[in-house]
């Protein structure tokens, strides 16, 4: 096969995968835009709705915020408190998450100084939440997960066929050139292959990440290719008539387990044989909520498992650089807002990829009017 007919065959590969998911990929990039400062959004929406919290000297532990919220909804049998998020500043309040049967989610927000509860919303049916909902499903439950996810893995096709079809490898500024005085035809042509190539890394590491979070087989694929152990799963040991141990004697533990480790979250277990989980940041993570975990059997105290950070295996690092790399977190600001603008490229390469298949398309049908 000649260079030019294997080209030809990848520009149709190109231009019908555009086609097909263009659309989908511009609504998962127009609500990722959205959703790069979602956390900042969200803290803003939370005390627009609830009200400033006005620091004091001392928090109260986590204990006796889940005491707190256990006591408000011990009527509600149907609700089972999965975790509780930490403050992340001194005016931030603790966020404690419910789930319920149908897989509602509620949120309660509690006063981290007072322990009186500021009120709760149920997080699925807020603007965020459902932006979060079309982002990765399309508000189609798993059918749209999937769907989201097989348009991720073809929008690494695009990236990787548009990488072949640029045409600066032959003329490196002509590729960066945008001929504004040009044919409309040309500066639409011009358009697309400059946003395309100023995009392509992003979308690919946007596209991968987003492939590998909608299925479960990337994650052992990734284990394999890595050589690395997939670490055991962490479970308490039941023991009858005993009750679980203190969370506050919980949380010493884990302090000691992972030394200069701040806590940013806490998963409860929801069966006998689930472990509590301390979800912890070191200084060094430029992860919000860190990748370091400690594991504790419920009953006793004892230490399961230390996931460090900073002391991972390449398998895990692998995994842990996804959510900075799909958000756009690891630069800090700069890459954050640069993640703004990836978020729109779907959209302009989708319109001018559409002129410039309609421009082919008028081209052959007055062909054939002619012939």
């Amino acid at each position: 096969m000649n260079r030019r007919k294997l080209r030809s065959i990848v520009f149709y590969l190109h231009q019908y995968i555009g086609l097909f998911v263009g659309l989908v990929l511009v609504i998962v990039g127009l609500t990722g835009s959205l959703l790069v400062f979602e956390q900042d959004f969200d803290h803003f929406m939370i005390t627009q709705q609830y009200g400033q919290i006005i620091p004091q000297q001392v928090q109260l532990s986590p204990e006796s915020v889940l005491n707190t919220i256990e006591a408000k909804y011990a009527a509600r049998s149907d609700l089972h408190l999965f975790r509780i998020y930490l403050p992340d500043t001194p005016s931030s309040p603790y966020v404690g998450q419910l789930s319920s049967a149908n897989e509602q989610r509620t949120e309660v927000f509690v006063n981290p100084y007072t322990g009186k509860i500021l009120g709760e919303r149920i997080s699925d049916i807020t603007l965020i939440g459902v932006i979060l909902n079309l982002h990765y499903s399309l508000m189609a439950g798993e059918t749209g997960i999937m769907f989201v996810g097989i348009a991720a893995f073809l929008m690494c096709i695009l990236t990787i066929t548009g990488l072949v079809l640029w045409p600066g490898w032959r003329k490196l500024i002509a590729g960066f050139k945008i001929k504004l005085d040009a044919h409309p035809k040309r500066v639409n042509f011009d358009i697309h292959k400059v946003a395309g190539i100023i995009a392509v890394v992003f979308l690919f590491f946007t596209g991968f990440t987003g492939f590998c979070w909608s299925f479960s087989f990337p994650e052992p694929i990734i284990y394999a290719i890595t050589f690395t152990p997939k670490p055991s799963e962490p479970l308490s040991k039941p023991i009858p008539s005993k009750s679980t141990l203190g969370l506050t004697e919980q949380l010493k533990i884990a302090d000691a387990a992972l030394p200069g480790a701040v806590t940013k979250s806490i998963y409860f277990p929801s069966k006998p044989e689930d472990p509590l989980q301390i979800r912890m940041k070191l200084p060094q993570e430029n992860v919000e909520y860190g990748n370091s975990n400690v594991y504790l059997d419920q009953y006793t105290g004892e230490v399961l498992r230390v996931d460090n950070a900073l002391k991972m295996r390449l398998g895990d690092r692998v995994l842990n650089s996804f959510v900075p790399l799909h958000y756009g977190t690891f630069g800090g600001l700069p890459t954050r807002i640069l993640y703004v603008f990836v978020g729109l490229a779907p959209l302009v390469l989708f319109v001018t990829g559409l002129v410039m298949w309609w421009y082919r398309y008028r081209a052959k049908t007055v062909v054939s009017d002619i012939f």
